[in-house]
């Protein structure tokens, strides 16, 4: 029998649909619940999958990570509090659409985007699977420091308005990135003794605390009820929507290959391409000074990328054995254990569960219309809780959010601690996320320059030697330089116009 037509049979099974279903519900709980991630969600999975053949337990984890990652934008636009770290990136520009009365808008732009996003990133897997992950092999640490300083270059994008104030609020998210143990000596750093800062200080409950905690402080401190949302305003998420994309045609392609190109990369992820994709839209579109105010554009880059990404990771995952996100690690794990060694020779010698894994993305991404659609009908009942209940219940998933990561007290400690950081910067004007984006990139643009340069003998020049990393680099450099040259640009017109 045909692969391809055995990889339907085999998916098209009763009991492999019903896993499916199932797989989707729990992806959206775990992904509408603040600090309970989609990498979370996957490896919770994985001791289920342990009972299944092959092709329910790969379809599982493809159907429960679509879905968390795209729930993740509901309580971020509904409450400014991501559920996910890929909607991290424009958090604050849903909840601004939130406060302007457009919430069924935004929320209709995440699901529409994050499933176009999706299929898109679910093509691109099922056809140039080989040939992207022969790209993503060039890739050593000389690409990924300029990659990562690219990513850098981003958040300063992302606070234009504030550049100095954006600058400050980047290395506070580096510094905090320094905590732990030198990757390079091995050395202990800013641990102060603390045996539990050894392992650095996570992610997770960063984002959590500089993110949620935030917002339960405001609610806390303010002396004044904040405003309610109208809940009339929630209504047809589709109302306006094909104008919109229509508009942005261009943003959502964009965010798209965007999306597809970074989640390739091995360690990039759907965060990544998120901030990357928002901070592009921010820096090409004709009205930047929209942003942050409740634009639609920055969800539209954003929303596809974040989904065009995992598939994008799966790439190199199934190719070559080489994970392009922590999803994908916990992947390539649960291949081994069903017997399916990740690498060219599964084209071969298992084709139809490599097919099956494939139209898995795409059932997932298109069930994810009808269940998102429902997730977000029933979450707009958050709006109608009065904020008094609302913020401790939002406090009680948080803190099992943040110790659900190690099970440790000390992380719902740095919840707090940086929380309580996050609001004195935010009530003095200093953006949270430059920050966050410092915290996630820092440890590979300091690994990826500490070993390149100790390979090139300290040799600053080998990071132009490679073509790719020279294109990198020269597209990095370009961008730092892009304003004096644009301001040298403009006063030469000015004195060109001036003599005659």
């Amino acid at each position: 029998m045909d692969p391809i037509l055995l990889a339907f049979q085999l998916l098209f099974d009763p009991y492999v649909m019903l896993v499916v279903f199932l797989s989707a519900l729990f992806g959206l709980f775990m992904g509408a619940i603040p600090g309970l991630t989609a990498t979370m969600a996957t490896a919770l999975l994985v001791p289920v999958t342990f009972f299944m053949p092959p092709v329910p337990a790969l379809a599982a984890i493809v159907t429960a990570t679509a879905m968390a990652i795209f729930a993740g934008d509901i309580p971020s636009t509904l409450l400014r509090i991501p559920g996910t770290p890929a909607s991290a990136a424009y958090t604050d520009e849903a909840y601004a659409m939130t406060r302007k009365g457009q919430a069924e808008l935004a929320l209709g732009i995440c699901l529409v985007t994050s499933i176009i996003g999706g299929l898109f990133g679910a093509v691109v897997l099922s056809f140039s699977a080989p040939v992207l992950a022969e790209v993503a092999l060039k890739f050593s640490g000389y690409e990924y420091f300029w990659l990562g300083l690219l990513g850098l270059t981003c958040a300063a994008f992302v606070s234009t308005n504030h550049p100095v104030k954006g600058l400050l609020s980047l290395l506070i998210g580096l510094l905090i990135g320094c905590v732990g143990i030198d990757p390079t000596t091995g050395h202990p750093r800013f641990t102060y003794g603390s045996v539990e800062l050894l392992g650095g200080i996570g992610l997770i409950p960063a984002m959590i605390g500089m993110f949620a905690m935030t917002e339960i402080f405001r609610a806390v401190t303010a002396l004044q009820p904040a405003p309610r949302v109208d809940n009339r305003a929630i209504g047809n998420i589709f109302k306006g929507l094909g104008e919109v994309l229509s508009r942005y045609k261009t943003n959502l392609f964009r965010g798209n290959v965007i999306g597809v190109i970074v989640g390739v990369l091995p360690g990039a992820g759907a965060d990544i391409a998120a901030w990357i994709s928002y901070a592009i839209a921010k820096k090409f579109s004709k009205h930047p000074e929209k942003f942050g105010t409740g634009n639609a554009e920055g969800l539209v880059d954003a929303g596809a990328a974040n989904n065009s990404a995992l598939g994008g990771a799966w790439v190199p995952a199934l190719v070559f054995g080489i994970p392009g996100d922590s999803i994908t690690a916990i992947v390539i794990g649960v291949l081994y254990v069903k017997g399916m060694n990740p690498g060219p020779t599964v084209f071969l010698e298992q084709p139809e569960l490599i097919y099956a894994v494939f139209i898995s993305f795409f059932v997932a991404n298109l069930l994810l219309l009808p269940l998102g659609y429902a997730a977000i009908k029933s979450s707009k009942q958050i709006l109608r809780v009065p904020r008094d209940v609302l913020m401790p219940v939002i406090l009680m998933f948080c803190m099992v959010g943040a110790f659900a990561i190690n099970n440790t007290v000390f992380d719902v400690g740095v919840m707090l601690c940086l929380g309580l950081l996050a609001y004195l910067m935010e009530e003095n004007g200093i953006p949270i996320a430059p920050a966050i984006l410092g915290l996630v990139l820092g440890q590979l643009i300091e690994e990826s320059f500490m070993t390149s340069m100790i390979k090139a003998n300290g040799n600053f020049l080998m990071f132009f030697a490679r073509p790719i990393s020279a294109v990198l680099g020269a597209t990095v450099i370009l961008i730092w330089c892009w304003p004096l040259l644009r301001w040298a640009i403009q006063r030469s017109q000015r004195a060109r116009t001036s003599e005659r």
